[in-house]
């Protein structure tokens, strides 16, 4: 994909097949696939590949490299910006030309899906894995691993959200890391002064969507989807925040 499409666009060959729209936007339609490549290939691959005489060591290699799996957040949360460039090009005759050239029987779109479905696989790959591990060494380092692993796909998720948050003056990476985020019924105190309980419960509560950040819980109201299919969107608008 890298070589034969990413690289193809700079292709002097190609140009003329090329869509205005797509021009110095590899950044937008590949987000940091090459980044992920590279530390598949020439760090993550080689660490598995030192644990084919003892799987368990495994959970080591994920622990290892934790941090670097946050790359992963930084593609999905790209790929609404990568999926509404290829709607906008994805009948060109230069991706056409491309998949011809490489024999592939299916789309670009489908192996730029490959790294958000992968991120789901590992935490997978960890449970069999432990299936098999009830009494050896290494035990602990995959059960560590899986969790690690499936805070990453809730970080992801959170991440996904926050990037729809609309209306907010100022910089949301300020408050740091989302630690959750859901929906909630929220009631507002009576401004003149505190009000009681049993008062509230005679209001209606109002449908907020909150945010925790770790300086900061914040507030917005979610905004009905809009579009059909894949253009489908939900955006949360900034109402109001607390410090933390």
């Amino acid at each position: 994909i890298w070589q034969g499409y990413r690289a193809e666009m700079d292709n002097p060959a190609m140009l003329i097949l090329l869509p205005p729209v797509l021009r110095n936007r590899k950044d937008v339609l590949f987000g940091n696939m090459p980044e992920i490549y590279d530390f598949h290939n020439k760090i993550f691959l080689h660490s598995l590949e030192n644990c084919l005489g003892a799987p368990e060591r495994v959970g080591c290699c994920f622990l290892d490299r934790r941090e670097d799996f946050q790359m992963y957040e930084k593609y999905c949360q790209n790929k609404p910006r990568s999926e509404s460039l290829w709607r906008q090009c994805s009948e060109s005759s230069f991706f056409q030309e491309c998949q011809r050239k490489l024999e592939h029987k299916l789309g670009l779109d489908s192996y730029l899906l490959k790294p958000v479905q992968r991120l789901t696989k590992y935490q997978l790959l960890l449970k069999e894995l432990l299936k098999y591990s009830t009494s050896c060494d290494g035990v602990q380092e995959l059960q560590e691993a899986l969790v690690a692993m499936l805070d990453l796909l809730k970080s992801v998720n959170d991440s996904m959200h926050q990037i729809s948050i609309t209306g907010y003056d100022g910089d949301l990476s300020e408050l740091g890391k989302v630690l959750m985020q859901g929906s909630f019924s929220v009631w507002a105190g009576h401004r003149k002064g505190p009000t009681k309980m049993k008062d509230l419960a005679r209001f209606k509560p109002m449908q907020r969507h909150l945010f925790l950040y770790e300086k900061a819980l914040v507030f917005c109201k979610k905004r009905e989807e809009h579009g059909d299919g894949y253009d489908k969107t939900s955006s949360y608008s900034f109402k109001h925040f607390l410090k933390v």
